[in-house]
């Protein structure tokens, strides 16, 4: 957590990221950097041999500019670990070294190849990386996603698709005191239009909608010729997706003379659970009891790299990661006793998956 390792850093990145793949050669791993331009390098390391692998995912860039150690310096306190990128992802990273370590202290043997996949870019947008996610998981009989859990330790077997659309709306300039009807205001139809944006936010189905940018106009004396809304729109089914991107690509003027134009989509699909999603969690739950826990099951409105990985049909466990609080956040922070149990499930999963 010291090596700092913010999204598009490229310096940072490859610092923190030589610092992992010495770790993962040293547990006897086959490391390969993968540049990615404006990225820093993603790390594929291969553990073992065999015609079938489990893919093992997650991110080492995180949030926090290089200097936030200076105000969210580590610390241990009262079981917990405090940094930052400590619970968004560093500590899952952690487990699955620890789990891989524990697999050839016990000489148990990997029925499967296993690889992992650590990316530069998931907390932006996985520009890079996504296309290598896809190989991958084509390549595997299971995708096994350290990111963090849910709140009481439990998996994430459903998580929601993710889009960014614009909607631009151009009018007709005019003086606004002085001939206001020779205009057509892009303010006043976009205004209109986000009314409409909103009425498709459905909370029974867990569809939202939420337009967080505007901008548009020149002076307060000028009708606007342009203004633009920016739309986050999260979907936890694909028939979603479908339904809301045909409402935002439709959107019709209510005032003729205004022209709307719409750009963007959905870029993370959801994380649905499907049939082998749940067999995947069922054999974790199987596992967890077998040490005495219990193994709660969720979802949630945010997206990861196991959205991209589950949309293929490739069995995908997200939220394996560490218990804890605060991604994002200043009290960001890992339940430091949850570590070896979590670290210990990865291991069982990694040597049980079919």
């Amino acid at each position: 957590m010291r090596l700092e390792s913010p999204s598009g850093d490229v310096a940072a990145l490859n610092r923190c990221g030589g610092a992992l793949a010495h770790h993962m050669t040293a547990l006897g791993g086959r490391v390969t950097p993968i540049a990615a331009p404006g990225a820093g390098d993603h790390l594929r390391a291969e553990f073992g041999t065999g015609e079938s692998q489990v893919l093992v995912l997650g991110h080492f860039d995180t949030v926090w500019p290089v200097g936030q150690l200076e105000r969210m310096p580590v610390r241990l306190e009262d079981g917990r670990l405090y940094g930052p990128g400590s619970f968004d992802m560093k500590a899952g990273i952690a487990q699955a070294l620890l789990a891989v370590r524990a697999i050839a202290d016990t000489h148990r043997r990997r029925p499967h190849r296993l690889v992992m996949l650590w990316t530069t870019d998931e907390e932006i947008g996985s520009t890079t990386s996504r296309g290598l996610i896809e190989s991958e998981a084509r390549r595997s009989r299971a995708v096994l996603v350290l990111e963090p859990s849910l709140p009481g330790g439990a998996l994430k077997t459903a998580r929601k698709g993710v889009g960014e659309f614009r909607v631009r709306a151009n009018g007709i300039a005019s003086h606004a005191g002085v001939d206001p009807t020779r205009g057509a205001s892009a303010i006043h139809e976009l205004a209109w239009q986000v009314t409409r944006l909103t009425e498709l936010t459905d909370p029974a189905t867990g569809v939202t909608v939420n337009v967080g940018l505007i901008s548009g106009g020149s002076r307060s004396n000028v009708v606007a010729d342009l203004a633009e809304a920016v739309v986050d729109v999260r979907i936890p089914t694909m028939a979603d997706a479908a339904r809301v991107t045909s409402a935002i690509t439709q959107l019709v003027p209510r005032d003729s003379r205004v022209q709307i134009e719409v750009s963007g989509g959905i870029d993370r699909p959801p994380l649905e659970r499907t049939s082998q999603v749940a067999a995947l969690f069922d054999l974790a739950a199987v596992i967890a009891a077998d040490m005495g826990r219990t193994l709660a099951e969720g979802a949630t409105g945010g997206g990861s790299d196991g959205n991209f990985t589950a949309a293929l049909g490739i069995p995908t466990l997200d939220g394996l990661g560490a218990e804890g609080d605060g991604a994002h956040a200043l009290h960001e922070h890992v339940l430091v006793e949850s570590l070896a149990f979590r670290a210990a499930l990865v291991a069982g999963l990694i040597l049980n998956v079919k």
